[in-house]
């Protein structure tokens, strides 16, 4: 009985272990800076942190399906940027959003081409598209920057009450993608597609068309991150979101989504992207260096994947024992 006890409370922890740790770092920083735990503080972050959830959910779909995005960053450029231009002359939000999320889903739909049809590796097919949609964005503005967007910062900067509207749009689409993941057939296939693709093939799934969707959805969802990002920086901006792919990811990994498929939640990618968010914040209020930064993002994505790596490992080697 104890044993079963002592069994149940250390799957709990590990279960909830990127919840435990997001726990210890909030009590961390509010030891280390004062102003971490104000209200505007933490509004601040949620509303800065949205925009990279959001990011985080799109690749999130797409690690678990075995495949990743290099090209999202580059992708709210271009599609923000021609969103912008779009609210400019027409004076609709809801065009804007809807070029944006159309430019996007053209983006993805041609990295979804690339992975199932042609066989390309993820990697290269969205490095490509990478450069070529950050290549069309400053091409098509003559890399200037697009100022007096009017009220198109609103769903950027706006808020409903004290609830930031970009918060508003991250919990929506937390919803969504928790129904989508526990309760469609195609969210269930992704895991199925992501931990084993012959077994998958085997069992009649259609691997290639579940991958395609996932694409597809992230491309939506990087259009709404496009309008979002694009309102609250106030400006379409070419040069924009870069290096955001990367912020993504960590978020992704860093909430337990395994590299190499399969496995993944979005309650878990929330907390990872706030896992790095309140690091980058505590880094920002103690004036620690944007390059010290960066290095520190970078030893958190190694020491993520290297976790997940070794926990893998240590399970294939208790089943095989």
């Amino acid at each position: 009985m104890n044993t079963n006890k002592a069994f149940d409370f250390k799957k709990i922890l590990s279960k909830y272990s990127i919840l435990l740790v997001l726990l210890v770092i909030m009590l961390a920083c509010t030891f280390i800076n004062s102003s971490f735990l104000t209200a505007n503080n933490l509004i601040n972050v949620c509303r800065q942190q949205s925009v990279i959830i959001i990011l985080a959910f799109g690749e999130m779909i797409l690690i678990i399906c075995g495949h990743l995005d290099l090209s999202c960053g580059s992708v709210i450029a271009l599609a923000g940027v021609l969103s912008v231009s779009t609210y400019k002359t027409t004076g609709s939000m809801f065009l804007a959003f809807a070029v944006a999320i159309a430019v996007s889903l053209s983006v993805n739909f041609l990295n979804g081409l690339m992975v199932t049809r042609f066989m390309t590796p993820a990697f290269i097919a969205t490095l490509a598209t990478q450069t070529m949609a950050r290549g069309a964005a400053l091409y098509i503005t003559n890399g200037q920057n697009i100022y007096e967007i009017g009220d198109y910062t609103v769903v950027g900067q706006g808020s409903v009450g004290f609830i930031p509207i970009p918060v508003i749009f991250m919990f929506c689409i937390f919803i969504f993608m928790m129904y989508v993941m526990r309760h469609t057939k195609w969210g269930r296939s992704t895991y199925a597609v992501g931990g084993n693709v012959e077994a998958a093939n085997a069992a009649g799934i259609d691997t290639k068309m579940v991958t395609m969707k996932a694409y597809l959805l992230n491309g939506i969802l990087v259009g709404i991150a496009a309008v979002l990002f694009m309102s609250r920086v106030n400006g379409g901006l070419p040069a924009g979101a870069s290096g955001y792919e990367m912020d993504g990811l960590t978020a992704t990994i860093v909430g337990g989504t395994s590299f190499t498929g399969g496995i993944g939640t979005p309650w878990g990618t929330v907390i990872g992207a706030f896992v790095v968010g309140f690091l980058g914040n505590i880094m920002n209020l103690v004036s620690i260096d944007s390059y010290i930064q960066q290095i520190v993002k970078g030893a958190i994505i190694a020491f993520a994947v290297i976790w997940d790596i070794t926990s893998k490992s240590r399970q294939t080697y208790k089943k095989g024992n």
